[in-house]
């Protein structure tokens, strides 16, 4: 007996996304169930990056800092990520345009995700820039999109970064979201 192949798998589309209880993620046409709720220590500091961006964007009426909300790539793609920055018109039931900054937070069930799946699939998508926040280490390791490929800027405890979103530029205080 071997392991499953891709074209033994069921692949699901939006139309059948939508349809389910719960929140879940597809990604190319995989579904991906987000449960349990994410715990304490994980929605501390997503709350407290929520915040930070949207008291980084006060000044910069052209983006908006968003909580998870769906962003459909494809038919077959729909993800949800922890904390985005937009700096587009959003409106609708989903985003179908790449943030300019995606925050993802670890947790012990999506850690693997983030760290491979998600981090190429906003490479690809043109995700200006993507943190990945372990709050356990309290670190975030940050990357930004040069020639269409992430590299890494910094591995952030404690230091302020600046993101250029292309509308408007924030200066972001690490050091402020694991409290």
């Amino acid at each position: 007996m071997g392991y499953p192949r891709d074209h033994d798998l069921p692949h699901y589309t939006y139309e059948d996304y939508v349809q389910w209880e719960g929140r879940w993620e597809l990604i190319c046409g995989i579904p991906y169930a987000m449960t349990p709720a994410p715990g304490i220590q994980h929605q501390s500091v997503s709350n407290n990056i929520a915040w930070l961006l949207k008291e980084s964007l006060s000044e910069c009426k052209e983006c908006q800092a968003l909580l998870p909300v769906d962003w459909k790539i494809d038919e077959d793609t729909i993800v949800q990520p922890d904390n985005l920055v937009v700096c587009h018109k959003a409106d609708g039931a989903y985003l179908n345009r790449a943030p300019a900054l995606i925050f993802e937070v670890l947790s012990k069930s999506t850690a693997t995700k983030d760290k491979n799946t998600k981090f190429a699939l906003y490479e690809k998508e043109g995700v200006r820039h993507y943190v990945i926040a372990d709050p356990k280490e309290r670190l975030a390791k940050v990357y930004s999109l040069h020639e269409g490929k992430y590299i890494k800027v910094t591995d952030a405890t404690d230091e302020s970064c600046a993101f250029d979103l292309g509308k408007c530029v924030i200066d972001f205080d690490f050091s402020k979201i694991w409290a």
